[in-house]
This record gives C-alpha cells, sequence and structure tokens, in this order.
C-alpha cells in the first residue's frame, strides 16, 4: 500500500535563508515518526507543509485521497468564550465526523481520559499545560489517520508528558512529533528523522528507537569524517600535481584536472556541511561562601483558599540542584515566587542568606517583540560585561548562535528556540548564588539541551530547576522536591522515587475513599441492639457482603478493560464496556446503600 503522504525532493527558504533542499519524506501507516533538528532547521514548516498549511517552493506531495489529517501547534490558541465541551464538538464539525461517532459519550471519554473533569471550563482560562491537553484532543476528536504535533509535551506537566506517551503508543493512527524530549522520543518513536544540513540529503532517518538512531547517526558522522580525511589527502595530492604542471595537455591529463575539480567542490561540500556551532552557555556563580542559602520553615501556599502545599521544610545548602516537580496546578511557580521573594508564603517562614543574589528564569518568555536582537543582548550598548571582560555584542551574539546580520532583526520574528538562547543571553550576564529556572528546556533543541546541562552541571552555586524534561532531571538534580497537588510536598533522591511515592499516595486516596466490605461488616458486628430485620431481609442480610465482593469484581474487570490501550482504536467497543462499568459501578452503589439500610436496621 502506497504511503499516507509523500513528499518528494521539497524545498522551502525564507529570504535567501533556505531551510532544507531537495528532501524526501514519507508517512506511512502505523509510522510514529519523531523528528528533530537544530534550532532554525526548518521542523515546523515542514509539518506546515504535511499538512497543506505551507507550500513548499519546489518539489512534489502525494497525499491519499480521504485521508483526515489533524495538526496540533506549538502554542495553543482558543476563541474567547470557547469552553471544553464547545471546542471538541466544533472539532468534530469541522472534520466532518459521521453523526453516529460524534456522540456524547465518545468525546466525553476522550476528554475524562485526558483528565479534565469540568467540561463547561472555559478554553482560554485553562493553564498552558491544560491547554495543550485540550489541543491534543481537539485533535483526537476529529478520528484523524495520521497526526501531527510540533512540541506536544511544552507546557504539559510530567503527568500530562506520561498520559501522551500512552495514548501514541496504543493509538491506531500514524504520527510524526517534533520533540526535544529525550526520553519521550526513546518511549513513543518507531522511527527516528533528522533535519540538519550535516546530510548529503538534509534528511537523515533511522527505522527503531532514539538510542538506535544515536548509534546509526555515531557510525554516519564517523564513516563521513573518514571520507573527508581521505578526500583532504587526495586533493592535497592532486594539487600538488597541478603545481607541478602537466607535461603535455594530453586527454589523460585533461580528464585528471577535471577529476581534480570534482575532488576540491566534493571536499568544499563536506567540509560546509560537517561546519557546526554550538551556544556557549556558562553561568557565573559569586564566591559567597555561605552554606545554608535558603531555610523555609513549615512553608504552606494558599491560593483562594486552596492549599498549594503544606508543611514545607527545607534547606537550599550551597551546590545544590533541585529538581521541583509536581502536576500543573501543584504550586512549583508559587514556590519559586516564594523563593525568591516575590510573594510571602500564608504560613511559616522563610530565611535567606544575607546579600543573597537569586537569578530567576520565567517560563513566560516576556520578551518585547519590537525590540532588535541588539538591543535585547546588550540594552546599554554595543558590548556587555560577562565575567569581568568586555565583550562586543556580535561576539556575545556569535556565543549564541546568532549572526552578525540578525542583531538589527526584531526579536519578534525569532523562533521560540531563539528566544530561549536570548532568555539565556541574559540571565549569564547576572552573578548568582541561586539558580531559579522555570521550564527553561522549552523549544530548546538537543545540542543546545545538552550544553545547558553541562553548563548547569558545572555552576558552582545553588539551583532549583523545574522542568518537564526527565532526562535533565535525573542528570542534573541531586535531589527532588515533589508537590502531589493535594497540598502535600516532601523530599525524595530521585524523579522514579517521587513517581513512587506518588502512585502509592493515588492509591490510598482511592483505598480511603470507599469503605470496604470488611469495614462495614466490623462495623456491623460492634453495633449493639436488638435485630430488627424481616426473615427475608435477615437471608438477604446473609448474603450481601458476599454479593457486594462479586459486584466490585466486576467492576474493576470493567475498569481494567477501559484500561486496555488497544480499546482506543475499537470505539464500538469502547462505547460498550464504558456502558457496562457505568452499570456495574451503579450496581455496587445500590448495595452499599442496601447493606447500610439493612445494618441501620439490624441495629
Amino acid at each position: 500500500m502506497p504511503p499516507i503522504i509523500n513528499a518528494q525532493d521539497i524545498s522551502k527558504a525564507f529570504g535567501a535563508n533556505p531551510l532544507f533542499q531537495n528532501i524526501c519524506f514519507t508517512v506511512s501507516e502505523g509510522d510514529r515518526i519523531g523528528l528533530i533538528g537544530p534550532n532554525g532547521s526548518g521542523k515546523s514548516t515542514l509539518l506546515r507543509i504535511l499538512v497543506g498549511d505551507v507550500s513548499p517552493d519546489s518539489g512534489d506531495i502525494a497525499v491519499r485521497k480521504r485521508i483526515r489529517l489533524s495538526y496540533v501547534e506549538q502554542d495553543s490558541k482558543f476563541k474567547p468564550g470557547a469552553t471544553v465541551r464547545s471546542v471538541a464538538q466544533s472539532a468534530m464539525e469541522r472534520a466532518t465526523v459521521p453523526e453516529s461517532e460524534r456522540g456524547t459519550r465518545r468525546f466525553a471519554e476522550i476528554l475524562g481520559r485526558a483528565g479534565f473533569e469540568d467540561l463547561e471550563a472555559e478554553a482560554s482560562a485553562l493553564s498552558g499545560g491544560w491547554q495543550k491537553r485540550l489541543a491534543i484532543v481537539e485533535a483526537l476528536v476529529q478520528r484523524p489517520d495520521i497526526l501531527l504535533l510540533d512540541e506536544p509535551t511544552n507546557h504539559l506537566d510530567l503527568a500530562g508528558i506520561e498520559w501522551l506517551e500512552a495514548l501514541l503508543e496504543a493509538a491506531s493512527f500514524a504520527c510524526v512529533v517534533v520533540s526535544h524530549d529525550r526520553y519521550f522520543l526513546e518511549n513513543v518513536a518507531t522511527e527516528m528523522a533528522e533535519l540538519n544540513r550535516t546530510y548529503p540529503d538534509g534528511l537523515l532517518r533511522v527505522s527503531g528507537s532514539y538510542t538506535r538512531f544515536l548509534e546509526k547517526k555515531e557510525e554516519f558522522l564517523h564513516a563521513q569524517s573518514k571520507r573527508q580525511e581521505a578526500l583532504e589527502n587526495l586533493v592535497h595530492r592532486e594539487i600538488e600535481w597541478l603545481r607541478r604542471g602537466a607535461k603535455a595537455r594530453t586527454r589523460k591529463s585533461k580528464a585528471r584536472i577535471d577529476k581534480a575539480g570534482e575532488l576540491m567542490g566534493e571536499l568544499a561540500d563536506l567540509n560546509a556541511r560537517s561546519r557546526s556551532a554550538s551556544a556557549q552557555i556558562d553561568f557565573s556563580a559569586t564566591d559567597r561562601k555561605t552554606k545554608r542559602l535558603i531555610e523555609l520553615d513549615d512553608v504552606s501556599c494558599k491560593i483562594g483558599g486552596r492549599a498549594l502545599f503544606a508543611g514545607l521544610n527545607c534547606v537550599i545548602a550551597a551546590g545544590m540542584r533541585v529538581g521541583l516537580v509536581g502536576p500543573n496546578g501543584s504550586g512549583k511557580t508559587s514556590l519559586l515566587r516564594i523563593l525568591r521573594g516575590e510573594s510571602d508564603p500564608t504560613s511559616g517562614e522563610i530565611h535567606r542568606a544575607d546579600w543573597l543574589r537569586i537569578v530567576y528564569f520565567d517560563q513566560s518568555r516576556a520578551l518585547d517583540p519590537d525590540i532588535t536582537l541588539r538591543r535585547a543582548l546588550a540594552p546599554e550598548g554595543d558590548s556587555v560585561v560577562y565575567q569581568d571582560r568586555l565583550i562586543h555584542v556580535a561576539s556575545w551574539a556569535a556565543k549564541f548562535l546568532f549572526a552578525g546580520e540578525q542583531l538589527n532583526q526584531p526579536v519578534g520574528r525569532l523562533s521560540g528556540g531563539e528566544r530561549a538562547r536570548v532568555l539565556i543571553a541574559q540571565l549569564m550576564l547576572q552573578p548568582a548564588d541561586v539558580l531559579l529556572l522555570d521550564e527553561p528546556t522549552n523549544d530548546l533543541d538537543i545540542p543546545t539541551l545538552d550544553i545547558l546541562e553541562e553548563s548547569l552541571l558545572e555552576f558552582r552555586g545553588s539551583l532549583v530547576l523545574v522542568t518537564h524534561d526527565r532526562y535533565m532531571l535525573d542528570r542534573v538534580s541531586t535531589v527532588v522536591l515533589g508537590l502531589d497537588g493535594q497540598g502535600r510536598a516532601g523530599l525524595f533522591a530521585d524523579y522514579s522515587q517521587w513517581e513512587s511515592w506518588l502512585e502509592e499516595s493515588e492509591q490510598t486516596a482511592r483505598n480511603d475513599a470507599r469503605p470496604t466490605a470488611h469495614a462495614i461488616a466490623e462495623n456491623g458486628r460492634q453495633s449493639s441492639g436488638k435485630k430488627k430485620l424481616s426473615y427475608l431481609e435477615a437471608r438477604e442480610y446473609e448474603t450481601i457482603e458476599q454479593r457486594v465482593a462479586d459486584a466490585e469484581l466486576v467492576l474493576q474487570s470493567k475498569r481494567d478493560q477501559l484500561e486496555d490501550p488497544g480499546i482506543v482504536s475499537d470505539a464500538p467497543r469502547l462505547v460498550t464496556v464504558h456502558a457496562e462499568m457505568e452499570a456495574a459501578q451503579e450496581k455496587v452503589d445500590t448495595l452499599y446503600a442496601r447493606w447500610a439500610e439493612l445494618e441501620k436496621k439490624k441495629s
């Protein structure tokens, strides 16, 4: 069967700058393709070309007839007044989903699995993470044959990323995902593709996981390096021959001259493709000798009467690297603001060392879009002072991979990754005792992430890092501070330990939500008084405990069926099992109510 999408020899340039040239990209049924590449290589543009929003400058694109494509952009935007429910319903109408597939139960099931409880909530008022979830749901309800996702993990919390991973792993549709989340790519992708001018065709595509891609990329680059070395030696010999001059202009000597020219052209092309630059990130620490920088003593925070966290005790010492994790809305950003002194805790005390220098990276990316890159990097002139050295703005810009001609370009025209690099450049000019980083990884490409990690590992001060990048959390943090969104907080050795604690807490909460059959029976045994049950009621009372237990087993089996990843692709079965689960739940509730009634009569 032919591919769903077949793009051949497509090229795209903006102005004089080509993004990619003559690349081929196909998507077949069942493909889960992870698409990576340096910032500015054209990943988002390629997705827009595949979905039909942008036309290539050259090349051909063939899309199979009657195919449904859904596309989730980097930034989720919803109309004012639109609710969670209306967004899902409008999406199905736009995609002309058949009426038989638009049932309330169907999209309520999808929204429920995504974690939405209030379907009448205003979409534009949701947090960034929940807006991203809604944008993904908006794409899913359209019943796509292929789903295109551009940086879907940006703004999602760790629980949201795990939800998306499970969804894509169980999906029957094909998908292409642009992401720089290395664990996410490892867990989801069955094929990897990288847009990069380093490759002769501009694209390297490998079947298998992200780890296998890295192995194949290393093999390719090693082979290319060997070829480059051999070619340099060959060209050197040909140049020596040309300098000596041919004794006679024979056909053989002319052919050799032509061949030497071809070799030089091939070497020039290899040299141009092999040239790579990386951002130079290096945070500056102060010379402070104080060990205890910030102390939290029984700190609590409430917003609108809701407790984000309570009873938090923690000491941030010199050299400590804290990974701050928790669901969206659990209070991570609020805690950073308390640490910074921007807001006060609801209760408890916070002690900071004297003259403490705190530098804060805000995830909102608050850059004036109208100022030039020159002014954003050097607000007070044409130079900056970095580590007691005066550096010209052009050299400073080059450290962050900006070309000289970009200096007069408005910041609003930069990509998300480029804006992130501008903010990091501003951050590096401020010596710090404590770095507070709120989602610094959003939009950064993988090479820049590697350099950022190395810089954070070498930073001599203390660090509090909020990130959804589990790879960076595992690599950088020395301790994890976890918020569960229910008012509890704790310190853990690593992310996996916090995740285990969270799962155990949720399981305990579920178990405590409803009294067990044993607990009800125990209450019955402890109650005193004369029996007031009729003969039939007494017979019913003798068997009700077992009937409750049997009904709970049936309910659990229906829940297990709904958790089966394969059911997501089988819409009729999904609807049937969901209805059966609701009926089983109703039966359990009825039996518990009857049991309580009999207990009351008996006592």
